[in-house]
């Protein structure tokens, strides 16, 4: 937050040059009875000292001696310095929305690299230029595939993160569109024999890759089943360092993958906000929302990129779009492909199995002191651990100013197996004596 002082002087001045009398006759085209004609029922404003005090104030009350065990969608990575520097470069000074690529070739240079990486870690055709986040992504994968089959309705799993499914009821709410939930099994991955059950007439099949619950999930049987019922596949990774281990959707038969980056350049930060991605096979690219940003020659010969595909309501009709809610997080896809490409293949692989190695030592940890998985199916970096009273475990540890991880049951309250799930990650963070630290903690 910066200030600007404007003395009365300079407020006239800037009033003179817009042909106001005066502040109030400004905003004279608002109708009076939608004009407020008070102050605002908010503390008085503070100096730029007094708003660093308090701003620092609040923030001492965060606990931050320890990395976070909690995942769920949103996970604790080490950011390179040298992100949070070149963000700050004066290339990416521009509108978020690039629509002259003579002043913003430092914006489309980025995007298109963004889109570089999504179609690598994907293992698919094309990627738009990013998306809000990956529960919107979510969404606008389904409406894609409903436009593409002519189908009206969508099977997603039950171990897809449930606040993607919340966006995705909310976004089919309006088209009336069905979604079908199918439950997961003992081992915490999709239950097959219920997806092919719910599968005939469905324009998409939706699975997280890896789950929610940190499971790895059947992405290849559900996209055979899917292309057998003549239904798209997507897969959801909240997740992305994974797809440095794990193989691509793409390769997997997955037709749209999307999810968000986070977990590159971008902090957790209380959940957001965080880079959405979106990629699928190049049959479907007329049906893909957003932008795609691409390469070409300017009439000198040289190389520059520009926006080549846009299919939302700014430059056709609004009922022509594929898509009205599908902005992008630009900054958040920024950092992430600073930190990607500070990464590079090798790097991202090495880091994904750190994370993975990491996730062993926890478990084992926890298992010489008798708390066990609670889904036998396979993990990356993340799984759900039977503690007991998993809300007291995440009360007791916040005492000693450790986030312990995510009680299952606040999103599964129903389910069996959620009762006593504590959701726990580890990742490159996460030290081995943090590590034993931690399993101390939880079984005293």
């Amino acid at each position: 937050m910066r200030y600007h002082p404007h003395t009365p002087e300079d407020v006239r001045a800037m009033l003179d040059v817009i042909g106001a009398g005066s502040v109030p006759e400004l905003f004279r085209s608002i109708p009076a009875p939608l004009r407020l004609g008070r102050p605002l029922d908010v503390p008085p404003a503070l100096d730029e000292i007094a708003l660093f005090a308090e701003l620092g104030r609040l923030a001492g009350r965060n606990q931050v001696a320890h990395p976070p065990f909690a995942g769920a969608g949103s996970y604790p990575h080490h950011v390179p310095p040298v992100v949070d520097q070149l963000l700050l470069r004066g290339e990416f000074f521009t509108a978020y929305t690039p629509y002259q690529p003579e002043i913003a070739q430092g914006t489309l240079t980025a995007l298109f690299e963004w889109q570089t990486f999504v179609s690598l870690l994907t293992g698919l055709d094309v990627s738009n230029a990013s998306m809000y986040d990956g529960a919107t992504a979510t969404a606008e994968a389904a409406l894609m595939a409903t436009r593409v089959t002519g189908r009206k309705k969508i099977v997603v799993s039950a171990a897809v993160h449930p606040e993607y499914r919340k966006v995705l009821a909310t976004y089919l709410r309006s088209t009336h569109d069905e979604v079908v939930t199918v439950p997961f099994g003992a081992d915490g991955r999709t239950d097959l024999a219920a997806l092919a059950a719910a599968v005939k007439g469905a324009a998409a099949v939706i699975v997280g890759w890896p789950s929610f619950l940190g499971v790895v999930d059947v992405l290849p049987e559900a996209a055979a089943l899917a292309k057998a019922a003549g239904a798209l596949t997507i897969a959801v990774t909240a997740e992305a360092v994974a797809l440095g281990l794990l193989e691509s959707p793409g390769a997997l038969g997955a037709d749209v993958a999307v999810g968000t980056f986070q977990s590159f350049g971008n902090p957790v930060s209380f959940g957001g906000p965080a880079p959405g991605f979106f990629a699928l096979k190049e049959q479907y690219l007329r049906q893909m929302p957003g932008r795609i940003c691409g390469a070409t020659l300017d009439k000198h010969g040289r190389r520059g990129f520009v926006l080549t595909l846009s299919t939302r309501e700014q430059h056709i009709r609004r009922e022509k779009a594929t898509s009205n809610i599908c902005t992008n997080a630009g900054l958040c896809a920024l950092a992430a492909t600073i930190h990607l490409t500070l990464l590079g293949k090798q790097g991202l692989a090495a880091l994904a199995r750190l994370n993975h190695g990491r996730l062993r030592l926890l478990r084992e940890a926890l298992g010489a002191r008798g708390v066990h998985p609670v889904f036998a199916g396979p993990v990356f970096n993340e799984q759900a651990f039977e503690v007991g009273d998993a809300e007291a475990v995440v009360a007791r540890l916040a005492r000693k100013g450790i986030v312990a991880g995510a009680p299952l049951s606040r999103w599964y309250p129903d389910h069996p197996r959620a009762r006593g799930a504590l959701l726990c990650v580890a990742t490159e963070l996460h030290t081995p004596e943090l590590i034993d630290l931690f399993a101390k903690a939880v079984q005293p």
